[in-house]
């Protein structure tokens, strides 16, 4: 670790945030799989600092350009403008490092994911998630500029499609045109700044509400994919706590609502219909994808697997059908 805590301290002595004479503690911390991420102590506090990794942390061959590491900055300052209270601010960059300074969330910022699994399951969180994703969505709506900014295509493919839809379509030839005929409509529906990784493990609890993280996948797209992406979470964590599942998928009624009543750049009908298909598509993509969910035991995920290829032939139109399906074949 010698070599790499000096070279970030010497990151963050360039980018003024400490002095070069200054005791700095440098602190790898867990559980990201596509970028390293520090803690970093100085005299005056403490920041994160994180850098992009050419090859994610998962079994399967995963390679995606560093570069994405700016658009995650880009991310974070244009909706720092726009919920401000929401995503940590970003305190300095450095372009030749790939990596980035913000400011350190501590004890008081509880990780989601960690919550939900607890079984601290609560509808207030899931609604102010969808309130905070909806304000998002509706403040960069069919921004002409943003589009041009975050056209990040290629990325977006390589870290999102391609690994989840198009890797689900090679292991299940069966429904493969289905699952390409989702990433061809994603892929050239563009209309909202896209987070791309609205995941509980993502979203920190804090005293103003949810807080969000890692948007390395952010691009200009189809907001279809934020929302099934976060709602593909409650579905999968019915199927691991089945006595929590009626929460659960009250949870997910919850973070929709909050979500739509922002809505105003198209018909909710609409949007709820590529929701609705996409969802079980990222939930099989899930257990066949190139990050398969970790926390399910292989009699779940089979019967995950077997209901979500249902699924995604029958191409719901609406949230409820997938929820009460789901309930019926999966969580009874």
């Amino acid at each position: 670790m010698s070599r790499d805590h000096d070279a970030l301290v010497r990151i963050v002595v360039s980018l003024a945030l400490a002095k070069a004479d200054d005791k700095i503690v440098v602190t790898a911390l867990t559980g990201g799989v596509s970028s390293g991420i520090y803690r970093i102590d100085v005299p005056g506090g403490s920041y994160c600092l994180k850098q992009a990794l050419p090859k994610l942390k998962v079994a399967k061959d995963w390679v995606v350009p560093v570069e994405r590491v700016f658009a995650e900055i880009d991310w974070l300052r244009t909706v720092g403008a726009i919920v401000p209270q929401h995503v940590p601010k970003v305190l300095g960059q450095h372009d030749a490092a790939k990596c980035f300074v913000m400011e350190f969330l501590g004890a008081e910022f509880r990780n989601w994911k960690a919550q939900l699994l607890a079984g601290n399951i609560a509808l207030d969180t899931a609604r102010g998630v969808g309130d905070v994703l909806g304000q998002i969505h509706s403040a960069t709506a069919d921004d002409a500029v943003l589009a041009r900014r975050f056209a990040h295509d290629a990325n977006f493919y390589s870290i999102r499609l391609e690994p989840y839809l198009v890797e689900a379509a090679r292991v299940h030839p069966a429904v493969a045109g289905v699952l390409l005929g989702l990433v061809e409509r994603t892929a050239h529906t563009k209309r909202v700044l896209v987070h791309g990784d609205v995941s509980p493990k993502n979203i920190l609890l804090g005293p103003q509400g949810p807080v969000l993280l890692d948007a390395e996948c952010a691009w200009f797209g189809d907001p279809a994919f934020d929302v099934a992406f976060c709602a593909n979470h409650f579905l999968l964590k019915a199927a691991h706590m089945p006595s929590r599942a009626a929460d659960l998928l009250a949870c997910l009624a919850a973070f929709w609502s909050a979500y739509a009543a922002h809505m105003q750049w198209e018909r909710h009908d609409v949007l709820e219909a590529r929701v609705a298909s996409l969802l079980p598509g990222l939930a099989l993509a899930r257990i066949d994808g190139k990050s398969p969910v970790e926390y399910l035991d292989e009699a779940t995920r089979a019967v995950v697997r077997e209901t979500a290829m249902d699924l995604v032939q029958r191409e719901p139109a609406t949230l409820a059908v997938v929820a009460d399906h789901w309930m019926k074949e999966v969580c009874q």
